[in-house]
């Protein structure tokens, strides 16, 4: 099993900046996919950032300069930093890993969220 820890959430106004942390223990396999994930009241979940297979980074277009994720692997913890906070980005941020063995997925793992707010 895999736990998946964030903090960092919080009330901004717009055009403020928040960094969003996520912690992840157990069995964590050394091929594994981190991101995050956010969710608005009424919508379905959607992809904020992750990173590939090739290492690099893949960033929901409405977030393209905006936000940046970054992950130290020692730790097994993934950042998002947030700057320019829009109203539209309030919604609550998911962190999520997926472990790999060679191509095959072994599972996905997601955190409790942590709600976001842009609000003046």
């Amino acid at each position: 099993q895999v736990q998946l820890v964030e903090s960092g959430g919080g009330l901004v106004q717009p055009g403020g900046s928040l960094r969003l942390s996520c912690a992840a223990s157990g069995i964590i396999f050394s091929t594994n996919y981190m991101g995050w994930y956010h969710q608005a009241l009424g919508k379905q979940r959607e992809l904020v950032a992750k990173f590939t297979s090739s290492g690099s980074a893949n960033y929901e277009e409405a977030v393209k300069g905006r936000f940046t994720i970054s992950r130290d692997s020692a730790k097994n913890t993934v950042l998002l930093q947030m700057n320019s906070l829009k109203p539209e980005d309030t919604a609550v941020y998911y962190c999520n890993l997926r472990n790999m063995l060679g191509s095959t997925n072994m599972g996905d793992y997601w955190g409790q969220g942590t709600e976001v707010t842009v609000s003046s």
